[in-house]
């Protein structure tokens, strides 16, 4: 077990190896709890669609020069990125993004520079950038020197720029954006959201001693509600140290001994005391991990999450996911990318409100401060990467940015207990390529995090005119079945609900991904008027009566909890750039079916 999770830990650590494309390194752990300097705030910013300060001072797509870095700023080898006068520039908050700051660039798909000084003290400390999201493309430099790219809009990445730090004096830091979408990116160039361009959230200077704790591992054995396990991740010259790891409230410690690349495996069996994490009794035990010169603090649920034939249980106990899906997007107007903590409480309460225990968090990972939220507030997590719909299967590049993702996500939240599933993709279209795209990710998943159940949004179809299944081969590598159905909406009026029988070939869990159809608040009719509060109200009475019907349904997540943002929805009059399946409107407004769902929630 001690070497299975050391490779475990390897592979996690080193997933972000460099490639040419994408420079990232290791992330670092737990930002929150460490020395940091916030970035946050507003940055001096030039929009370049025409990538301007991306060509040399001949004008050649080389290096990152030009127009804004002049030519008497190139050091010897003109290998250093170098600033431009960023003085007359206009500004953006950060975490934000540039759509909905400006009003111009609501629609815009290109490069913006962000830049912003920021003063170091001095101090024997090696220094970090953190960024917890850049999207979508990110080119990084520090005090006119390049250190780093990163691709991909939802996971966190960071770059160590100790040896370029000027101390006791201010810094500079450049990121060039670009958030134009991609054929071969994922997601791909069609999606149904937002395109949010900018630093969408937080970033950090964060100091660490020369020798630190770069990351850690905590939570139950896999199958045991009484048996914890975990891995150490010492960063530095002085690699063999002594560890603590000290539960204050349980007055308990447990002292481990890193070997020489600074790797230590501990198990803590049959462990009396700690209370289990669940939704009525969301129990964070906080603990303290320390090494010399350098101590953290974090709280962790302890829980078990696993299947038996069509049931999911936790902790042994079978449960019902009472869900609902969420965009991350701000609860009111001007409806942009949300941003933190602020925005997430105003999404978790409501979904609490409707009776939710349960939150499918699409079509991305959302940020740090939703799932810690989720692991306070007692709110299971499915947590998702962006491979949707028809991304390009054949191409190896698009499977390893695929992975570099999923393995960003699951470093950054291995240790919530609110996360009990991962997913690798929603609504693909089969093929041979496909179900070998997805099923490597499942695998790698698997690698990764054993404890969790794995799983992917799949489609239905009908084998006769009333009997609807799941034929996706994809289901023999998943812990549940979980698939998206629109009966009502796109397949047929309400009333097809009555008719639809369901059937699966796999004896497991069924969780509906996505269900349900549109209304626009206030606007009010006969309930077989689309797009009236009335269609979507009877259109919940109707599924709910056929998932009643579903045999094996352990979970439901609808879609979805509020109006968001979508240039795919131009209805004039109706969706107004905006897809309306939410139950809340984009001003906080309950539509009718919100009551239904949450009436039905407080049976179950």
């Amino acid at each position: 077990m001690h070497k299975t999770l050391k490779l475990i830990t390897l592979i996690l650590l080193l997933a972000f190896a460099a490639t040419e494309a994408n420079a990232q390194e290791k992330l670092i752990g737990n930002v929150g709890s460490r020395e940091k300097i916030t970035l946050d705030g507003y940055w001096k910013v030039i929009v370049d669609p025409y990538e301007t300060g991306f060509l040399n001072y001949r004008g050649e797509q080389n290096s990152l020069r030009g127009s804004y870095f002049t030519e008497r700023d190139f050091n010897a080898d003109r290998t250093q990125l170098v600033e431009y006068d960023f003085n007359m520039a206009d500004s953006l908050l950060v975490p934000g993004d540039w759509n909905t700051q400006k009003t111009e660039l609501m629609y815009y798909e290109g490069t913006v520079w962000y830049r912003k000084k920021v003063f170091i003290p001095k101090g024997d400390k090696r220094t970090f950038l953190y960024f917890g999201a850049v999207n979508y493309d990110a080119t990084v430099a520090f005090n006119g020197q390049l250190v780093g790219k990163h691709t991909g809009g939802f996971t966190p990445f960071n770059f160590e720029v100790t040896d370029l730090v000027k101390e006791d004096a201010y810094n500079s830091i450049i990121v060039k954006v670009d958030n134009r979408r991609r054929e071969d990116g994922v997601p791909t160039v069609n999606c149904d959201w937002w395109n949010f361009g900018g630093i969408t959230r937080s970033a950090y200077l964060i100091r660490t001693p020369r020798t630190f704790i770069r990351d850690y591992s905590i939570g139950l054995k896999k199958g045991s509600t009484d048996d914890i396990e975990g891995w150490v991740q010492l960063d530095g010259t002085n690699k063999r140290q002594t560890v603590s790891i000290y539960f204050p409230g349980k007055n308990f410690e447990k002292r481990l001994h890193t070997d020489k690349d600074g790797y230590a495996y501990f198990s803590m069996d049959d462990v009396k005391g700690f209370t289990l994490w669940e939704p009525e009794n969301p129990i964070l035990h906080q603990f303290t991990i320390s090494i010399k010169g350098e101590e953290l603090q974090d709280k962790v649920g302890l829980r078990s999450i696993s299947t038996q034939g069509t049931k999911i249980l936790l902790n042994g106990k079978e449960i019902f996911l009472k869900g609902i899906c969420i965009h991350e997007e701000q609860a009111f107007e001007p409806s942009g990318r949300a941003t933190g903590r602020q925005d997430d409480k105003v999404l978790l309460d409501w979904a609490k409100e409707l009776g939710c225990n349960f939150v499918r968090l699409a079509h991305y990972p959302h940020n740090e401060d939703m799932i810690r939220l989720a692991d306070e507030m007692g709110i299971m997590v499915w947590s998702e990467i962006p491979v949707y719909w028809t991304i390009q299967f054949n191409n190896p590049d698009t499977y390893n940015l695929a992975e570099q993702q999923l393995c960003e996500m699951i470093s950054r939240d291995k240790n919530r207990a609110s996360v009990i599933i991962w997913s690798v993709a929603n609504e693909t279209p089969r093929s041979a390529k496909r179900l070998e795209f997805l099923n490597g990710l499942i695998k790698k998943t698997k690698e990764l995090d054993a404890t969790r159940l794995v799983t992917a949004a799949m489609e239905t179809e009908y084998t006769s005119e009333i009997t609807a299944t799941v034929k996706d081969n994809l289901q023999r590598f998943t812990d549940i079945i979980s698939f998206n159905t629109y009966v009502g909406w796109y397949d047929g009026v309400s009333d097809k609900c009555d008719d639809v029988n369901w059937q699966f070939s796999e004896d497991k869990p069924v969780v509906i991904s996505e269900m349900g159809g549109g209304a626009l608040y206030g606007m009010r009719g006969d309930a077989s008027m689309r797009f009236t509060e009335e269609y979507q109200e009877y259109l919940y009475i109707k599924n709910i009566e056929m998932m009643e019907r579903i045999p094996g349904l352990a979970g439901v997540s609808p879609w979805i909890l509020k109006d968001f943002r979508s240039p795919k929805r131009m209805l004039g009059g109706v969706q107004n750039g905006f897809n309306r399946k939410g139950l809340i409107s984009e001003n906080g407004d309950k539509k009718l079916a919100f009551f239904i769902l949450q009436d039905w929630y407080s049976k179950k």
